[in-house]
């Protein structure tokens, strides 16, 4: 649980939260139709955190970690990070794929590509809803799956600049299906520049 002080300067969380729900509201339908009703969505709390509080708490150097990343291209640069741990991750691959519960044995091609187009689905929506506040064009990479320690994911996918931002965004997504809730921790890591623009777009609304 994220128990740190917002930044003093922070998002409008309010907003944010509001246009995320909407976001969720719209990757959960085409959840819905990608597997045919069997998962559908939910957003919990948006928070913002210091970068360096996320990563302590999140305990992200601790194990190696499973993410699907989406990096931001152009000028308006940054990362968005979906992560999970292992045993909620191979459940929702293999549930995806509609076969039993996963063993020890390594992640399959098939299992990789089924969470990265999870994460597909989610980061375009939630970086569709960013691009109709701030009015501007978001580039995303094309969804990425990876394997390894915070520190080395994170020095991977962030340029310097990236990691000059004070704080990042926190959100849990949750999957529902068979009765049963699988978490995903969201880490959205915003440029300087994108952060600001968000920032003059909500306090222009």
């Amino acid at each position: 649980m994220i128990t740190s002080e917002p930044c003093s300067v922070s998002f409008r969380l309010r907003v944010l939260q509001h246009i995320f729900s909407l976001a969720t509201r719209e990757a959960s339908e085409v959840m819905s139709r990608w597997t045919e009703g069997r998962f559908t969505l939910k957003l919990g709390e948006v928070r913002e955190v210091p970068l360096t509080d996320a990563w302590t708490e999140l305990r992200l150097d601790e194990k190696r970690q499973t993410m699907v990343v989406l990096s931001l291209e152009g000028k308006l640069g940054g990362a968005m990070f979906f992560h999970f741990d292992d045993e909620d991750s191979r459940l929702l691959a293999t549930a995806l794929m509609g076969e039993s519960p996963p063993t020890d044995a390594p992640w399959s091609e098939m299992e990789q590509s089924a969470v990265t187009e999870t994460g597909n689905i989610l980061g375009c929506a939630y970086l569709n809803a960013i691009a109709r506040l701030i009015d501007q064009t978001v580039i995303p990479s094309a969804p990425y799956f990876l394997q390894d320690y915070g520190s080395r994911i994170f020095q991977q996918v962030l340029t310097p600049r990236d990691f000059s931002s004070d704080c990042v965004l926190i959100f849990r997504t949750g999957f529902l299906y068979s009765g049963k809730e699988l978490e995903w921790c969201v880490l959205f890591v915003p440029s300087p520049a994108l952060r600001t623009v968000i920032e003059n777009a909500i306090q222009d609304d």
